[in-house]
């Protein structure tokens, strides 16, 4: 009998630890601790940072948000259906250079949100299901995903990354390192203010699924070829993605922040597409239920011994 108890004792542990390391992987970068206005980030900073290619350019960011899948904007899969061209490469820091801890994956399928027209029409979210499972390494891992009660007020710092331009017309040059910028987060009022005051022809009514992140005064900002990347917050210790970079007028131009598809209105969409993934509450992850319950009942098993 207690020969059958160490087994079952290693199983459930086994399993427990599973759940442990599956639920804590995501938003913490091992290693770590141009978009305009922003600098060169450190190999292995930001790992779930996707580089998504059409056709051997690039044309688009996403995030890693499970082993299987990968997150960005509608609007870089403008035919979804047609997705034999695409490439997508984690692990990568440099994107005309040499990277070493880098994998690549095809194009399983792209799931667009319901109602997605264009950018400024909002529900600009894709869903990306890569055509094998990549392995968890230091410089591959997922980004947390918040569920619909995680709040991201105005002003908090955030930061968004890309391999974009780093001003209006210009492209990362050189070996093109991952650019990083940090970004506070503008109220939705404030930011449709600022955007109603544009000439006609540039007024955008900034919608319930939409976040801002900018500086008032420009300077800072994703531009063309950072759509579909992150923008990310810090919650708990965690890095937890509040946003994808969607549009904006030119970039970093004062008093038109950065435009991005807010994912917590998006949270349904989510589950319905990937039914296990786990979304972050700010609270203990739900892991620790059910590892409790595993734990009583094994503890129960010896007792009753």
């Amino acid at each position: 009998m207690l020969l059958k108890l160490d087994v079952l004792a290693i199983a459930v542990l086994t399993h427990v630890g599973f759940w442990t390391c599956d639920a804590q992987v995501c938003g913490r970068p091992a290693l770590g601790n141009r978009i305009v206005g922003g600098t060169a980030a450190q190999e292995g900073d930001w790992p779930w940072q996707v580089d998504i290619q059409l056709d051997n350019n690039h044309v688009c960011g996403g995030s890693i948000i499970t082993k299987d899948w990968v997150l960005s904007a509608a609007h870089c899969f403008p035919t979804p259906s047609l997705v034999s061209g695409y490439v997508l490469y984690l692990g990568r820091h440099q994107l005309n250079g040499f990277n070493r801890f880098e994998e690549n994956r095809r194009v399983r399928r792209v799931i667009v949100a319901p109602g997605y027209s264009s950018p400024e029409e909002g529900d600009d979210m894709a869903l990306v299901q890569m055509t094998s499972s990549v392995p968890w390494t230091d410089y591959i891992t997922p980004i947390c995903l918040p569920d619909a009660n995680v709040q991201f007020p105005s002003g908090t710092r955030c930061y968004v990354t890309g391999w974009g331009h780093v001003s209006e017309g210009v492209s990362l040059s050189g070996l093109g390192p991952l650019q990083e910028v940090d970004v506070p987060i503008i109220s939705q009022a404030s930011c449709r203010s600022m955007y109603q005051q544009q000439p006609p022809a540039d007024r955008v009514d900034i919608l319930s699924d939409m976040i801002c992140a900018g500086l008032r005064e420009g300077g800072k900002d994703s531009c063309q070829g950072d759509s579909g990347g992150p923008l990310m917050c810090i919650k708990n210790k965690t890095w937890v993605q509040a946003g994808v970079v969607s549009f904006g007028i030119g970039c970093a131009q004062p008093n038109q922040p950065g435009v991005y598809a807010r994912l917590t209105a998006f949270t349904s969409f989510i589950q319905r597409t990937i039914p296990d993934i786990q979304l972050f509450s700010g609270s203990a992850p739900s892991w620790a239920g059910r590892s409790g319950v595993l734990l009583t009942l094994l503890l129960s098993l010896v007792l009753l011994s």
